[in-house]
């Protein structure tokens, strides 16, 4: 119950932008042939975004078990150039919204889903998000 109450309150008070905003960027980089593989990760950062208590992330050679391409050699290039390109603004941005909900007491819960997802920013190429357990 307090999950649903948390992923309520998240939503209402900006989930629901980020969650767009990562689905826009996803949609921009689908564009064009070369941005595919990050339009994936970013729509995968859209569900989180929208909806992250109760759910985390994890690599996907953990959660599978097996390595595949977006968890190998490739995965790590991809990021790189996501990094360079996209990943660090953007995790500076959830960095600087995390800090402001730091200030308050009751701002915490949210904080730490955004340095999670500035965390999911800098390198999204080989992760996956799953439930809680």
């Amino acid at each position: 119950m307090i999950r649903l109450i948390l992923n309520l309150l998240w939503f209402a008070f900006g989930g629901w932008l980020s969650g767009l905003l990562w689905l826009l960027g996803g949609a921009v980089l689908a564009l064009t042939v070369v941005g595919l593989p990050w339009s994936f990760a970013a729509w995968r950062i859209a569900s989180y975004s929208f909806w992250p208590f109760g759910r985390e992330v994890v690599w996907r050679d953990e959660f599978t078990g097996r390595e595949d391409i977006g968890t190998g050699c490739l995965g790590v290039g991809l990021n790189v150039i996501w990094f360079v390109f996209a990943g660090w603004y953007i995790a500076l941005s959830h960095l600087l919204i995390a800090v402001a909900e730091f200030i308050t007491i009751i701002g915490i819960p949210f904080a730490l889903k955004d340095l999670e997802l500035a965390k999911l920013a800098l390198a999204p190429i080989g992760r996956t998000i799953r439930d809680k357990p």
